[in-house]
């Protein structure tokens, strides 16, 4: 690790900021090289928080932090700060000091590691957890932000960069970092634009991957060029090494990587295998530069929008320099996150998914209808989504209206449509609003599609499997309104 000389004026200015108490870090310690949160500063951290008052600056003063930087002081934040002669450094934008952070940790706790960035629309948390197994799976010392809800992936506060160091201090130096970007992030309802591109600039990865841009975050973003500008900031960000794209995505397949980095696609054309990465959907197999390297047999998972994401795993190991074998061999071990069509029961056929805007919807109802066996019926049941706006709970249900109908035209079989509001089990964040629930079902009340309503997430789960039969096949969709579901059923069946 390097010497830690980085004075309070060059920190303020290299994120923009106006110092406010103290002209020097707190009491005159040194700065420790670490950034945290507010309840884990110790003596010489740097704190960064989004807003803070008065008591704030008394607490971080009490645990001998060096300095705070925030965007938001509340109340008498800056009052307390001049009485007790503390450092606070006040941001326009805290993803500015977050993205320093991560940049900081990097130069100066682990230079030395290969790092690949992963964003998207949907995808990016699977691709991001299988690099990470299959070069765990090798022996080799990893790190990734990702975990099966995706709350790791921002500028919002310093956890990155806090993940990054204490994972150096407790087992060493890293091998790889797998860091997974969020493609469009916000407060409240404001956008933190450029947000994809000011993290890779930070992380200053080797391989960058970007999934599928389709339509999500509604109120930051409000139209697919907006998705697509804010998605493509990786590549902008990304300055050497590998950019790594789904050509199968009429936008993502168009972005252009900087001067100096290699451009490679997956695919699930045939067509496009020549130095790229794609599967053979006649055959079943996955080729590497025209080369079968798996059947589907050996794949995680069967559905296509998974296998493009276990082509993307492929490509950026590959492109890290990790061994074709060792990547073939991580493939086929790999076990999936939590609540990423998922498993549940064997009859009838349970499958949990994080499905949460129009196109996971559309893509994992289609596959698991394409999983009914020949006497079994569809089950959906959805958790609409709470304090998200009726622009996206209407596009959620458009792409219900659209999915249902493609079966009912392929098929003639009926779906079993049952949505919840999941009140039993959201926090205050989570609520359905009534004109959200009103949106969403007048959206299918308009295209004819049947549906049953429960307020409760449980009275949900009762009502289907006291109707569904052992030979049909159940879908859990939804975000927070659906993540205790898994739960509940255990203590049904």
């Amino acid at each position: 690790m390097s010497d830690f000389n980085l004075s309070i004026d060059e920190l303020a200015e290299a994120i923009g900021g106006k110092i406010i108490g103290s002209d020097d870090y707190n009491c005159g310690y040194s700065f420790s090289g670490k950034f945290d949160f507010l309840a884990h500063a110790k003596r010489g951290d740097i704190v960064i928080r989004h807003k803070i008052n008065g008591k704030g600056i008394e607490i971080a003063k009490a645990n001998e932090a060096a300095a705070i930087i925030t965007q938001n002081p509340l109340e008498n934040a800056l009052e307390n700060a001049e009485q007790l002669n503390f450092p606070v450094i006040v941001v326009e934008k805290i993803e500015i000091a977050n993205s320093f952070a991560i940049k900081w940790v990097f130069d100066h706790f682990d230079k030395d590691s290969k790092r690949v960035a992963i964003t998207g629309t949907n995808g990016k948390s699977t691709t991001s957890h299988m690099i990470y197994h299959i070069i765990k799976n090798s022996g080799a010392h990893v790190l990734t932000n990702t975990d099966a809800r995706s709350e790791f992936n921002t500028l919002i506060d310093p956890m990155v960069s806090k993940m990054i160091y204490e994972e150096v201090e407790e087992n060493g130096p890293l091998d790889y970092a797998v860091i997974e970007v969020s493609e469009v992030q916000g407060w409240l309802d404001h956008v933190m634009r450029d947000h994809a591109y000011l993290m890779t600039s930070a992380i200053n990865p080797d391989v960058g991957i970007i999934t599928n841009v389709t339509m999500d975050h509604i109120g930051l973003v409000n139209s697919i060029d907006d998705v697509l500008r804010e998605t493509s900031g990786l590549a902008r960000g990304l300055k050497k090494g590998t950019l790594i794209l789904n050509k199968d995505d009429v936008n993502v397949s168009q972005i252009k990587p900087n001067d100096g980095v290699n451009r490679i696609f997956f695919s699930m054309d045939k067509d496009n295998a020549t130095h790229n990465v794609v599967f053979d959907t006649d055959n079943e197999v996955v080729l590497v530069d025209n080369v079968e390297i798996l059947t589907i047999d050996d794949l995680p998972f069967k559905t296509n929008h998974f296998i493009q994401n276990t082509l993307a795993a492929i490509a950026g190991t590959l492109s890290l320099g990790v061994p074709l074998s060792v990547v073939v061999d991580g493939v086929k071990t790999y076990r999936p996150l939590k609540r990423r069509f998922v498993k549940l029961n064997e009859h009838p056929e349970i499958y949990d998914d994080f499905a949460h805007n129009p196109d996971g919807i559309k893509s994992t109802v289609y596959a698991g209808y394409k999983l009914l066996s020949d006497k079994g019926h569809l089950w959906i049941v959805n958790a609409i989504r709470g304090s998200r706006g009726e622009t996206l709970n209407g596009l959620n249900a458009d792409a219900l209206v659209e999915v249902i109908t493609r079966i009912h035209d392929e098929d003639g079989r009926k779906v079993n449509l049952v949505l919840s509001s999941s009140e039993d089990v959201v926090d205050h964040l989570n609520i359905v609003k009534d004109s959200e629930r009103e949106i969403f079902l007048s959206k299918l009340d308009d295209a004819d599609i049947e549906y049953t309503h429960f307020e409760h997430l449980k009275d949900a789960l009762v009502n289907v499997l006291n109707n569904a039969d052992v030979n049909d096949t159940i879908l859990l969709l939804g975000a927070q309104g659906m993540d205790p579901a898994e739960k509940i059923l255990k203590n049904m069946m």
